[in-house]
């Protein structure tokens, strides 16, 4: 399916079902799609999100599922967060949303307006430089959210999520799209540009995968796929990212990783593997009968052996190496910020209102 069509098709669904719920304001496509031409395929392996705007958002979005043959994933967003072009410029996961037109409802005009100024000033070294500063709070938030009396699940998703944003410092100095599974791909293919392939040996060092082989890698999806399944057929937790352990976005998680294996790139999709498994633990811990926890627990573990983590002890040591790492990453942000010949430095710059 052409990304044209694809969008269409979640206009259709926008029009179609969201207008009627309460406090609803507006709509726009939201994450890697806007990265794509109209013309570009959109491979199977993904899927369109959709940002909807309310002033005050259902506490659980609705997330992924099949409209059409297409799988769409729906979130929400106060409209309070993007009230201003600073907010949206200053945010690293939010400002690429609004780089180029792709509002798909807006009555009172004002997303659109919002848009056309973030457009303007998108590329101006001081937001890049603030949405950098963004990523790198979020680094360290995550990584000192770790503690040892919360579930093991959710340090390592603490953990892994933390250590990801690493690949996002990068590619905001880039001005790429801080793409969310597939991070260190783009992270690789941005260093590079930039002859730094180098340092994303350092980037994989720090989730533990540098020196695995693609058959290590491969061993671990068997029972990953296990696991999604039996958790995906048993979920009743509302939790925010219910929707990604489900069948229909089995495609995402499990085909993905495999495709990525089969490319040469198994180092880079160990860290949606590891986020899916940890999902996966969640859901299970949560709502499945211990017998069928303690079936898919082993393969978790493994999982996380190979990494080099088997207990708190190792996530404390983590967190250090990542936070000894911050300066050698802004270093090498600032680099490419530096050699990027599309940002833009504002003359009598002033924050955007």
């Amino acid at each position: 399916m052409l990304v044209k069509q694809a969008k269409a098709i979640a206009r259709q669904w926008v029009k179609e079902n969201a207008s009627t719920m309460s406090g609803f304001q507006g709509a726009f496509f939201h994450g890697s799609t806007n990265w794509l031409a109209d013309s570009a395929e959109l491979a199977p392996t993904s899927d369109l999100d959709v940002m909807l705007v309310f002033d005050e958002p259902p506490p659980v979005k609705l997330g992924k599922f099949i409209y059409q043959d297409l799988l769409l994933e729906i979130s929400y967003l106060a409209a309070a967060e993007v009230a201003t072009p600073a907010q949206v410029l200053g945010v690293a996961h939010m400002a690429g949303s609004f780089k180029e037109p792709g509002i798909i409802f807006d009555p009172t005009g004002h997303l659109t307006k919002i848009q056309k100024a973030v457009a303007q000033e998108y590329a101006q070294r001081r937001w890049v430089i603030k949405r950098c500063q963004f990523s790198r709070e979020k680094i360290i938030s995550g990584l000192q959210s770790l503690d040892a009396t919360r579930p093991w699940y959710s340090n390592i998703m603490g953990w892994v999520f933390a250590t990801g944003i690493t690949t996002h410092v990068l590619l905001v100095a880039g001005l790429k799209n801080p793409t969310v599974r597939k991070r260190y791909v783009a992270a690789r293919e941005l260093l590079a540009e930039y002859d730094r392939l180098d340092f994303h040996e350092r980037l994989l060092a720090l989730l533990g995968c540098a020196q695995m082989s693609a058959e290590q890698v491969a061993a671990h999806v068997p029972a990953l796929a296990h696991a999604f399944d039996a958790a995906a057929a048993l979920v009743k937790t509302p939790i925010l990212f219910a929707s990604d352990i489900s069948p229909a976005a089995r495609s995402i998680s499990i085909d993905g990783a495999l495709e990525q294996i089969a490319h040469g790139l198994h180092r880079e999709a160990i860290f949606w593997m590891v986020v899916t498994y940890t999902r996966c633990l969640h859901f299970l811990t949560q709502d499945a009968p211990a017998e069928l926890l303690a079936r898919h627990t082993p393969g978790f573990d493994a999982l996380l052996a190979d990494l080099g983590i088997d207990e708190f002890a190792d996530l404390v040591r983590r967190r250090e190496r990542v936070m000894a790492f911050l300066p050698e990453l802004w270093a090498v942000a600032a680099e490419i910020i530096d050699a990027n010949p599309n940002i833009q430095i504002a003359e009598d710059a002033t924050d955007a209102q």
